[in-house]
């Protein structure tokens, strides 16, 4: 069985970067999918499913991260996460 692997970078809009709440909102949705997520910001690159490792990546506005997603469901799982990062977080949605 052959596995996708796709990567596509985004940057951190969110004026608070990306912090708890957003990094809790990343991961959940992550691990919603059976493919293998990780992140990548320059040379550190972290579980896209862990929370701690989420949160050591310390990306500010402005910040590209790279999402590679490797798995059966690997477009959907990427669409839906660059998706999350490219619309804030929702942070518009909570003042």
């Amino acid at each position: 069985m052959t596995k996708t692997k796709l990567v596509r970078t985004v940057i951190v809009t969110n004026p608070q970067g990306l912090h708890a709440r957003p990094a809790d909102l990343f991961v959940k949705l992550a691990q919603q999918y059976r493919s293998q997520v990780e992140v990548s910001k320059e040379s550190l690159r972290v579980d896209g499913k862990s929370i701690l490792d989420i949160l050591m990546l310390a990306a500010v506005e402005g910040t590209p991260l790279a999402i590679e997603v490797t798995g059966d469901d690997a477009q959907d799982a990427l669409d839906a996460l660059c998706r999350l990062v490219e619309q804030n977080f929702a942070d518009d949605l909570n003042p």
